[in-house]
């Protein structure tokens, strides 16, 4: 009778950890998904940049230092591997974009073209699509963090190598930016 007790708890025990590692298996998978859905908004962000940047180019000559960066940092987003190295990337291009809707400001004439209100149009929806599926990939990332440092799956994730995986944040840069009451002007 002992050796059944024995054999039914180290049976139980098994599929409870069996389940413990699936269930962490699932969520870094999750993450992995969700972060393909922001690549997808990322490619057609990239194709939309240099021809934002050569329309910019046309009425913004002597901003080329801006317009450099943000086709540096479009390069590097391309180029960038593996989720973590992406979402440095892309918060540097994020910033770089940023620096040029500012001095876009600077030019009465290029906000009035029609190509390039249809560009930065464009961009906003890809932004707005981009800022959905980043809180999906945080929400992602977020219970799969909460799994791997949770008892008793945080034994497990430590054993199979699971550890807690960086958020995509906004850029230090923008913080400020996000955190400021918007004003109103009358």
């Amino acid at each position: 009778m002992t050796t059944i007790i024995i054999i039914v708890v180290i049976a139980l025990v098994i599929i409870w950890g069996v389940s413990i590692y699936n269930n962490l298996v699932k969520l870094r998978n999750n993450r992995k998904q969700a972060f393909a859905n922001i690549d997808v908004q990322l490619k057609q962000r990239h194709d939309l940049v240099p021809q934002l940047v050569a329309t910019v180019k046309g009425y913004s000559d002597h901003e080329k230092e801006i317009l450099e960066k943000v086709t540096m940092a479009r390069s590097q987003a391309m180029s960038a591997s593996g989720i973590n190295d992406k979402i440095q990337a892309e918060t540097a291009l994020s910033s770089a974009l940023a620096g040029l809707k500012v001095a876009v400001e600077a030019y009465p004439d290029l906000k009035a073209s029609q190509n390039f209100l249809q560009l930065q149009n464009e961009l906003a929806d890809i932004e707005n699509k981009l800022a959905a599926v980043r809180r999906f990939f945080n929400s992602a990332t977020n219970e799969l963090n909460n799994a791997v440092q949770m008892f008793p799956s945080n034994i497990f994730a430590g054993i199979f190598g699971f550890h807690t995986e960086p958020l995509f944040e906004v850029a230090p840069e923008e913080r400020a930016a996000v955190e400021k009451a918007p004003e109103v002007k009358f």
